[in-house]
């Protein structure tokens, strides 16, 4: 049932990306998923500079990405517990919207908190074997003239607090991170308890650049979605 529930979530979100001037507005959505998402945090700011690169040696800044909305977090590779989840989540979001015209407006983005051990080969490898597609993910980690702790900064200034424990491990949050097509940092998801499809249409707003509220009934593609959870 759950299966067949996300199939037909899919076929209304392609039905509602294909129809964008239909879509419900940014604001519309956002208030929703502050009545209905617990996990939901809106934000509006600049997204924190970086200069990280691919397992295969790429550059890659923030002015790279615009143009796409970037779904992203944090995790090490080496952690026993919530970074495989979280990063089996991000897939299962993904293939949502991969499965809708979004996927070439959407890139996924890791980045690793551990550079020293995450090297390029266990980048390479990490993806693939938690479910995520490579078509439009990137797996970022430090340049080589970069301190070791450069991204536990940069996780940091996007609100995350690090502790390192006596046995090398990271204790820190877990949150999945948005940002628009214009570079700017538009939304948090705390947590593993989110529900996928809230962040997907999230996701669907942004890529169809509709910020201007507008009055259709609750007979539109957005309130079918809601219904089916």
């Amino acid at each position: 049932m759950r299966a067949l529930l996300g199939l037909v979530a899919l076929t209304v979100l392609a039905v509602g990306f294909a129809h964008g001037a239909r879509a419900h507005s940014l604001d519309e959505v956002d208030a929703m998923l502050q009545r209905d998402e617990k996990y939901f945090q809106q934000t509006d700011k600049p997204t924190p500079d970086f200069t990280l690169r691919t397992a295969n040696g790429r550059i890659v800044r923030p002015a790279d990405l615009i143009g796409k909305v970037v779904v992203f977090h944090f995790i090490y590779t080496s952690c026993p517990d919530v970074c495989p989840l979280h990063a089996e989540k991000i897939a299962e979001i993904q293939k949502m919207v991969n499965g809708t015209p979004m996927k070439d407006q959407v890139t996924f983005v890791t980045i690793t908190t551990d550079p020293t051990k995450d090297t390029p080969d266990v980048l390479r490898d990490y993806g693939p074997a938690h479910g995520l597609d490579p078509v439009n993910w990137l797996f970022l980690t430090t340049t080589p003239d970069e301190p070791e702790d450069t991204t536990r900064k940069l996780a940091e200034a996007f609100g995350h607090k690090f502790s390192l424990t006596d046995d090398g491990y990271q204790m820190h949050g877990i949150v999945t991170h948005v940002i628009d097509k214009e570079g700017r940092w538009r939304a948090n998801f705390h947590g593993m308890n989110f529900a996928p499809v809230n962040l997907v249409t999230f996701v669907n707003a942004l890529t169809n650049n509709v910020e201007r509220p507008h009055h259709e009934q609750d007979e539109g593609w957005l309130a079918k979605l809601k219904s089916l959870f």
